[in-house]
């Protein structure tokens, strides 16, 4: 049958996309719940995976997203009980301050558009993250980061402006900086004015991030692929 996986969706816009996509692909069966519009998020864990999508949030910011409360718990439930959970960007920001570790809100220098990501030796050893390219482009939209890794978390990716750019808690929770759902024809749609406060330019971001693209797909659809049978308990 495939697993089930709960995805809790933060932003009108910020769905699973093509990581989704290649989840159902693997036979997972995907059930997505809009917290930003209400929907009631379950702190308890019903199904086989959790993935949380990102956000523009801090992951206790309870005053304009009060669907986080209910989601931390949900993710240090699935922790507890050893359910998969994948974390993206927010996702992964919440589920380091669930197991203990730091996020602090404008980090260091922002990063937007496709980043190289250099994969550290412990990434050999992942379940997810085993046999990709040292180096790997991911797209990337943040301010905020993880600063400190939880106690015993697994360092598995940085990038030149940000060291913890993907990480393993126990065996079977990840979370990452990046944005693995979002395509490189995605980038065109960006607000340009935003970008370029953040001190880059829209048409050199696309660009970048099309010619990375067909090595990006082939790590993230590898890794979307080995979550979902993961989560069907391979």
């Amino acid at each position: 049958m495939g697993a089930r996986i709960l995805v809790v969706q933060n932003t009108p816009e910020g769905g699973p996309q093509r990581f989704g996509e290649w989840l159902t692909d693997a036979g997972a069966a995907l059930e997505v719940v809009h917290g930003y519009a209400g929907a009631a998020v379950p702190s308890r864990p019903r199904h086989d995976a959790v993935v949380v999508l990102g956000g523009g949030f801090m992951p206790d910011d309870e005053v304009r997203a009060p669907w986080l409360k209910p989601t931390r718990a949900l993710v240090g439930e699935a922790v507890g009980r050893g359910i998969p959970v994948f974390g993206i960007c927010l996702g992964g920001q919440l589920l380091a301050q669930v197991a203990g570790g730091t996020v602090t809100a404008d980090a260091g220098a922002p990063e937007l558009g496709s980043v190289p990501l250099t994969l550290r030796a412990e990434a050999g050893n992942d379940p997810l993250f085993h046999g990709l390219p040292r180096s790997v482009p991911a797209v990337q939209r943040h301010v905020d980061a993880v600063t400190a890794l939880p106690p015993g978390a697994h360092w598995l990716a940085r990038s030149a402006r940000c060291p913890y750019q993907a990480f393993r808690v126990g065996s079977r929770a990840w979370g990452v900086q990046f944005h693995p759902e979002v395509p490189a024809d995605r980038l065109r749609h960006w607000d340009a004015e935003s970008v370029r406060r953040h001190g880059f330019d829209p048409e050199e971001l696309h660009r970048g991030a099309m010619a990375a693209e067909p090595a990006a797909v082939r790590a993230w659809r590898t890794v979307a692929r080995r979550f979902a049978r993961l989560a069907d308990g391979g």
